[in-house]
């Protein structure tokens, strides 16, 4: 099995297909590398696809020591992969916890990034919501030590996914299974140390408005955590661009994966071609047709 090796050790289990420019994924909480299927098949067509499972996923290494996890530790095993491969930029793209690593990604390393797609990010977003979302966190921690497979389940069931049980039930089961079927230690110590500590996004506006790389910030629409989360980060990154699902919840990459991949592959091309530029600032105005009140 082929590993790349993080700076304190840790070995990440990765895949890859496909030859060119790179494309690297980064995975949700109740993912891993499989969950980026539809879009390695699809990209790989014309890019170099890497997927790779998270520290705490076998089979990469699922370390025992809880400093182990950290947002920090998150986003530099992304540039760790990347670095195993020689590769020295990278299209990056996350769900979820991946989208959260992927914005610190472009946030600290942008020379290795070609391109961010920030996709489910922002859960927790909101002023004042730190100890409800650390508690929530905790609680689900405490629940899948407990009940293991009964409370992965019951987290696929949880309110965002719920619009891709009732469209795709087949689809739906499939992830949830996946998820339930792995071994549940590393989503604790994930939940624990990577979850419950990072930085919340309103923390981060002034380093997002100055990031410099181009972005594309996706959300289902009934992804109600998410979504005034993305209008923050298409607000406050220059360079950004905003794509809502219609009736989709947070797994977007899988519950539609014909919108996501067709969204990714447009904005993708653009990157490439040297066409997305930044927000022309005549655009911020302060009424419809821009003209100042007398």
């Amino acid at each position: 099995m082929p590993h790349a090796t993080a700076s304190d050790g840790v070995r990440l289990y990765y895949e890859e297909a496909g030859s060119g420019a790179t494309v690297i994924f980064v995975h949700e909480l109740a993912g891993d590398h499989q969950s980026w299927e539809p879009q390695m098949r699809y990209f790989s067509r014309r890019y170099r696809c890497i997927a790779y499972n998270a520290r705490g996923y076998v089979p990469s290494d699922v370390p025992e020591d809880a400093a182990s996890y950290s947002q920090e530790r998150a986003r530099d095993d992304v540039i760790a992969v990347l670095d195993h491969l020689k590769v020295d930029k990278a299209h990056v793209v996350g769900l979820s916890m991946g989208g959260f690593a992927t914005l610190h990604v472009g946030l600290a390393y942008p020379d290795r990034a070609r391109s961010l797609v920030i996709g489910g990010c922002g859960y927790g977003a909101q002023p004042g919501a730190e100890e409800t979302f650390r508690a929530e966190c905790e609680a689900a921690a405490r629940r899948f030590e407990t009940d293991g497979v009964a409370a992965a389940m019951k987290y696929a069931e949880g309110p965002t996914r719920i619009r891709f049980q009732n469209k795709d039930p087949r689809g739906w089961r499939d992830a949830a299974e996946a998820f339930a079927g792995r071994p549940l230690e590393g989503v604790v110590r994930t939940l624990r140390g990577v979850q419950m500590r990072r930085p919340l996004l309103y923390q981060l506006v002034e380093p997002m408005q100055r990031l410099d790389v181009p972005t594309l910030v996706m959300t289902g629409d009934e992804d109600d955590p998410c979504l005034e989360a993305g209008i923050l980060l298409k607000r406050n990154i220059a360079r950004s661009g905003l794509v809502v699902i219609p009736r989709s919840g947070h797994a977007i990459n899988l519950e539609e994966p014909d919108a996501f991949n067709a969204a990714v592959a447009d904005f993708l091309a653009a990157v490439d071609a040297g066409r997305w530029e930044r927000r022309d600032p005549r655009s911020v105005a302060g009424g419809i047709l821009g003209f100042e009140k007398k």
